[in-house]
């Protein structure tokens, strides 16, 4: 059985480059070891080796025994761009991530980069990425430049991925109220999870996933704090008449049956109570490479230390994420 890494990040060096030259709202420095910096609103990444250089990676995974990685980018997103550059830098995105996928033939799987602050040409571009470059689907993020992904604006967006079966993943971003997180790195430890969380509540309160239900969405990082709150959530649906009226049934069903969840939490006990919420079939292997909070290793270990049977720890670490992603 393969090992299928389903939440891991790529810059491509292009991107990069193109975010360097500018207009870009990207600015772009330079650590102590050559490494760009990627300085966005409110935060920052560093794009080490692993995450703009292909063939290292290749590498990085054939140590490790990782068969197959599905590539996104990353945080910033294009959305925070004007919408002409983020159009244009998506598109040029995706045909990397595709020439990537038919280089290494088998060992990367890629889902599409949106320009998600110009939701028609979003339509357009998800189109073309799942029609003409065969990719699966898209990862998208928690929120758009404060927008909840539950908005009407994004509504075509999801008639269009619901059409071709798509999967989508949701990645955090910066939380709205993120002026309160910005000692410790609470943004990322704290916020990005419970963005997340408010991302999948807002979805199937609205009645996005009961409209679109050929879409399989995958939440990042355990789904922040679903499986732990959902019994919260089917009781605001059983007490409030607004969490009744775009739904025809509890919160949790939507979350068990159309919802998937990396395993990018790496404490097997946290991964179980996730297993007992939706189903060992809707957990995804994940290990955020090659961000600093990321780690290959620790998502072997946190998988196979979990008190379940192999074959299920198979059915994590790959099986599941081939047959959502039809591999």
């Amino acid at each position: 059985m393969p090992i299928i890494d389903f939440h891991n990040h790529y810059y491509p060096p292009e991107y990069i480059k193109a975010l360097e030259q500018g207009p870009s709202a990207v600015r772009i420095t330079y650590d102590a070891e050559g490494n760009p910096q990627l300085h966005y609103p409110g935060d920052y990444n560093v794009a080490v080796r692993g995450h703009r250089d292909i063939d290292y990676r290749e590498q990085v995974l054939k140590d490790a025994g990782i068969d197959t990685q599905v590539i996104t980018l990353t945080t910033p997103g294009t959305h925070i761009e004007e919408p002409s550059t983020a159009v244009r830098l998506a598109s040029q995105v995706n045909d990397i991530f595709a020439r990537v996928v038919a280089d290494k033939k088998g060992r990367y799987v890629a889902l599409t980069t949106l320009p998600l602050n110009v939701p028609n040409a979003s339509v357009t571009e998800l189109r073309r990425a799942m029609e003409q470059l065969k990719f699966r689907g898209a990862m998208v993020f928690s929120n758009i430049n404060g927008v909840a992904l539950s908005d009407q604006r994004f509504w075509k967006l999801y008639e269009v991925a619901n059409e071709l079966g798509a999967v989508i993943h949701i990645h955090p971003t910066n939380p709205v109220g993120v002026e309160a997180m910005l000692e410790y790195w609470l943004m990322p430890l704290v916020g990005f999870l419970m963005d997340t969380t408010l991302a999948a509540s807002g979805l199937v309160f609205s009645g996005v996933a009961e409209r679109f239900p050929r879409i399989r969405w995958v939440l990042g990082h355990l789904g922040g704090a679903i499986p732990y709150l959902a019994e919260r959530l089917d009781r605001g649906y059983e007490a409030f008449a607004d969490c009744r009226k775009n739904i025809n049934k509890p919160p949790s069903e939507y979350l068990k049956q159309q919802f998937y969840f990396d395993t990018v939490n790496f404490d097997p006990r946290a991964i179980e109570l996730a297993i007992l919420f939706a189903g060992v079939e809707h957990i995804l292997a994940g290990s955020d490479y090659p961000h600093q909070i990321g780690s290959i290793e620790k998502m072997l270990e946190s998988i196979r230390a979990l008190k379940i049977s192999d074959g299920d720890k198979q059915k994590i670490l790959g099986g599941n994420a081939a047959k959502l992603l039809a591999l």
